[in-house]
């Protein structure tokens, strides 16, 4: 694990007449690429008929031309875009998951994890159900369809399978006749809704989504609320569980997950990490001819650290734009090398210089040494690491593959021993108090920097953990 990933991008559209929601739904994956790259799908509805394709790999890998083309129009649709952590890169686990039972049909996609996954799934077992997934999302729809059989709508099922959820989960919900968004009652993963021209409308993870598909950004959806599109153009929403929990947006959002031309929770990404950057330079300053940063999220916090300091911003590190982050493999060797092919420092930039290198994180320290070496071997005469987010000491249960404690750098040096691991002259972490200024809020989740959990949390072992950990 050389570098956080987050678990995953959904996107949903319903429009007044039949479309090729097909291609648009492709558009806004693209745009949550960075979500998740190692699976993605689509299902397509057509007046109650669903079309699904899914399958490991990249959006532009899973949906070629003659895939897309296979789709028929539909006035719904649902994607998907997956990471999944260690033993779940499988394509049973893609999504969206398409249910089949007595009352109907749904299809859903979710972004976050259940912090209480292992009780419900032991109960639902209990119960007789059979899993074919290794997925949290599973857990979700079973409770779905079960609510369905005792209620007259799929609201109505939805509403009674809320509650029994614990932890992170952004959901949209589709039935034959009814899109349905749920973001939980603290707002761990983001969500938002906008409306195009033709009068449709468009769920997703990130704003910047809505952007690819021609939508206009009405909102985000609240922390416990539901919103029920229906076919006549409606938009209802259900708050009654809003507010019953503190808010939590997971910070890591802002620091490294989303886009930075995406607003979540009316908060700029690229403003909340030039904040980061900024704090930085206060905390931990350090005497240096440029300022650079890690493509790509270290890009936006470098800039705040060079114009809260006064020394240059420079181009140091020139990302390879054609390998995504699947291609980092789970071996060391292969990650290693591949760091190695994905950036290349600008000799120009670095040679001679004293440099105050920006990244949004240190996990293992592994990716942390390969790049100072990379930029030691280009002449660099020192180099002063920064990181725009305070030491990861704690595993997550909300949707972040960050692993056990056993596996954190941090948790077993100090932060001169880590500079020393790395290679790095000095180093310094952005304070775990500077935080909540980042989202202008102290609505936030901090848990693995202080292991402030916003729920209560199963005890169970890491690896089994990390291995079930494979959701939307």
């Amino acid at each position: 694990m050389g570098k956080i990933h987050e678990e995953c991008g959904v996107f949903g559209i319903m429009t007044p007449q039949p479309e090729n929601l097909a291609h648009l739904t492709y558009c806004g994956l693209f745009a949550l690429q960075h979500r998740g790259q190692e699976g993605a799908g689509i299902t397509v509805n057509d007046d109650g008929v669903f079309t699904t394709h899914k399958d490991l790999g990249l959006v532009d890998h899973v949906f070629p031309p003659q895939v897309l083309s296979g789709f028929p129009n539909g006035t719904m649709a649902v994607g998907h875009t997956r990471y999944g952590t260690t033993g779940g890169n499988q394509r049973r686990n893609c999504q969206p998951m398409e249910v089949n039972h007595q009352k109907g049909k749904m299809a859903l996609v979710h972004n976050g994890n259940l912090s209480n996954a292992g009780r419900l799934r032991s109960v639902l077992e209990q119960r007789g159900a059979i899993f074919h997934t290794t997925s949290d999302t599973e857990i979700i729809a079973y409770l779905i369809t079960q609510a369905r059989l005792q209620t007259d709508s799929i609201e109505d099922a939805v509403r009674l399978a809320v509650p029994q959820l614990e932890g992170a989960f952004s959901l949209i919900v589709m039935s034959a006749q009814k899109l349905i968004a749920v973001r939980d009652p603290h707002g761990f993963r983001p969500l938002c809704i906008g409306r195009r021209q033709n009068g449709g409308f468009v769920l997703a993870s990130e704003s910047c989504a809505l952007n690819a598909v021609g939508a206009a950004f009405l909102r985000d959806v609240e922390p416990g609320e539901m919103i029920v599109l229906t076919p006549d153009g409606e938009m209802l929403s259900d708050r009654r569980y809003a507010g019953t929990s503190p808010k939590r947006i997971c910070i890591f959002e802002y620091i490294y997950f989303a886009r930075p031309d995406s607003v979540l929770d009316g908060v700029s990404v690229h403003t909340a990490r030039k904040k980061a950057g900024a704090l930085l330079a206060q905390s931990h300053p350090a005497d240096a001819d440029v300022v650079i940063g890690v493509p790509d999220s270290g890009l936006d916090a470098a800039l705040g650290f060079a114009e809260a300091s006064g020394i240059p911003y420079g181009i140091g590190l020139i990302k390879n734009k054609y390998i995504g982050r699947t291609f980092i493999a789970p071996s060391q060797s292969e990650r290693d090398s591949g760091v190695q092919l994905k950036l290349s420092p600008i000799r120009e930039t670095v040679e001679g210089k004293r440099i105050v290198l920006i990244d949004d994180s240190i996990v293992r320290g592994t990716t942390s040494r390969r790049i100072v070496t990379l930029l030691r071997n280009a002449g660099a005469a020192e180099i002063h690491m920064r990181i725009s987010s305070p030491p990861f000491l704690h595993p997550c249960y909300y949707g972040t593959d960050i692993d056990s404690e056993e596996n954190l750098i941090a948790c077993h040096h100090t932060v001169e021993e880590i500079a020393e691991i790395i290679g790095a002259d000095s180093l310094g972490f952005l304070p775990a108090a500077s935080l909540p200024h980042l989202a202008d809020s102290d609505g936030i989740c901090t848990a693995c920097f202080t292991g402030d959990y916003p729920t209560a949390v199963e005890n169970d072992e890491s690896k089994d953990r990390f291995e079930r950990k494979i959701h939307g």
